[in-house]
């Protein structure tokens, strides 16, 4: 069993509150149908990562062949399960992640510049909107902005414990994803 197979299967067997004793799976169909459930909540939120690594890939350019050759299927196969629009709508949102501390702020200097901003944050992850404009991200400790700030056209766009997040509308029109083609 791989590293990952082993941890999601831990994962699994906790949330069901079964631990790791094998004696616990003796304990009948309520024991049984709590690791069933546990199961298909893994996989709505494997389903859900997935979905969101795939939409994270478009949105810096990777291509729909490069993304099927990973998953063991077609370019087309791939764009039919995955894909939404290549060029996003203005106010679609996305996920960018897992990132952490010491990557985020280049990936959101990169997300920017393609006109997408941060309006949430989890963890390890963003939420980003489209406009057609690029954006400039900052991060901070957590304060309160100075007019200084507010004159410049910072806006706090997140706040995530010890961290504020500040935004910028550059009026700049965002650049095309390189790759978008196809």
């Amino acid at each position: 069993m791989t590293d990952l197979a082993d941890g999601i299967a831990r994962a699994i067997l906790a949330d069901a509150g079964l631990g790791e004793d094998p004696e616990t799976l003796d304990a009948g169909d309520e024991t049984h149908l709590a690791l069933v459930k546990s199961s298909a909540a893994a996989e709505r939120e494997a389903s859900e990562l997935l979905q969101r690594a795939v939409v994270s890939a478009r949105a810096v350019g990777v291509s729909w062949a490069r993304i099927g050759d990973r998953l063991g299927m077609t370019r087309q196969a791939a764009q039919q399960r995955f894909g939404r629009a290549d060029t996003p709508e203005d106010g679609v949102e996305r996920w960018l992640g897992p990132v952490t501390a010491f990557d985020e702020m280049v990936e959101l200097e990169l997300a920017g510049r393609q006109g997408w901003h941060t309006v949430g944050a989890g963890l390890l992850t963003h939420r980003l909107v489209h406009t057609p404009t690029q954006w400039e991200h900052r991060r901070t400790i957590w304060r309160s902005p100075s007019s200084r700030e507010r004159e410049e056209g910072w806006e706090v766009a997140v706040r995530a414990f010890p961290w504020v997040y500040w935004v910028r509308d550059t009026g700049i029109p965002a650049e095309r994803a390189e790759g978008s083609g196809g």
